[in-house]
């Protein structure tokens, strides 16, 4: 735990490699089994036909709340699956205390098709910065890690995002047109231009994940759900990326932020993302 005389970077010093333990044991005893096995009635709806939960869902949130809540004592979780039955636990993330972020399946909707591209996502928190991060895609058996001033790392090698190749187009991954407002559709307008490449994106997690190991350019995502999104922002941040809202400002987990926003490979790149997506707007 955080004791009153321990910061927070002395406890990940003792007790990241617990959270990476809860992590791995979580895909292995909750999400694994059902991968490519869910039955029908294992498998609900909720916004909308492509807004999925699974029990693999909610058997992993419930297994690394409780993990993490041992861990950390005095600390909370704000979790997809948590915050779709009670929004109100939401407010954690702006809260006092550290707050563990989760997104036990980040990728519901390619998990039950049977596809890889799925990930389990994890941050910890505190008053609005994230100062760690895991990344675990079960299937392909890679770990990304961050934590804040000591770099970003895949299997334990670091991570540099570099810069895109001027000769060739930018690969820019953005929200799926279902999930965004008629603003934010003319914004991502913006990127149909000569020189750059957009595509919906697939699990957010291992989108940025692509973009701190130098596969991908940029993203441009239209939503805040923090479970989505803080861990892949560290991991870019210190693999050398950056991120930037409409507004030209990093985005913030708390809220509150001008959409779409961009997490790029180098400055340059945010900043060439932003533009477009002003100009469209």
């Amino acid at each position: 735990m955080i004791k009153d005389h321990e910061t927070i970077e002395e406890f990940l010093a003792q007790h990241a490699v617990d959270v990476e333990d809860a992590v791995r044991k979580a895909a292995a005893q909750e999400i694994m089994p059902r991968w490519r096995r869910l039955a029908d009635h294992e498998v609900d709806r909720k916004s909308g036909p492509h807004d999925l939960v699974t029990d693999a869902d909610r058997q992993a949130e419930l297994y690394l709340t409780e993990a993490l809540r041992t861990l950390l004592p005095g600390s909370v979780v704000v979790g997809e699956e948590a915050v779709h039955a009670n929004p109100a636990s939401y407010e954690g993330i702006r809260g006092e205390a550290p707050v563990w972020i989760v997104d036990p399946v980040d990728g519901t909707r390619q998990f039950v098709h049977g596809d890889t591209g799925f990930c389990t996502l994890v941050a910890l928190a505190l008053g609005g910065v994230v100062h760690a991060s895991w990344t675990f895609a079960p299937v392909r058996e890679e770990l990304a890690t961050a934590v804040r001033g000591q770099g970003a790392f895949l299997d334990g090698v670091r991570l540099d995002a570099g810069s895109p190749d001027p000769a060739r187009d930018l690969r820019v991954a953005t929200s799926h047109p279902d999930f965004t407002t008629d603003d934010q559709k003319r914004s991502l307008l913006g990127l149909r231009t000569d020189g750059v490449a957009p595509r919906a994106c697939g699990s957010a997690g291992l989108e940025y994940l692509a973009v701190a190991r130098g596969e991908s350019d940029a993203t441009a995502f239209c939503w805040e759900a923090a479970w989505d999104h803080a861990a892949g922002l560290l991991l870019v941040e210190e693999a050398g990326g950056t991120h930037l809202t409409r507004a030209g400002e990093p985005f913030r987990i708390t809220g509150g932020n001008d959409l779409p926003f961009t997490a790029a490979r180098d400055e340059a790149t945010a900043r060439r993302v932003r533009g477009l997506l002003s100009a469209g707007a």
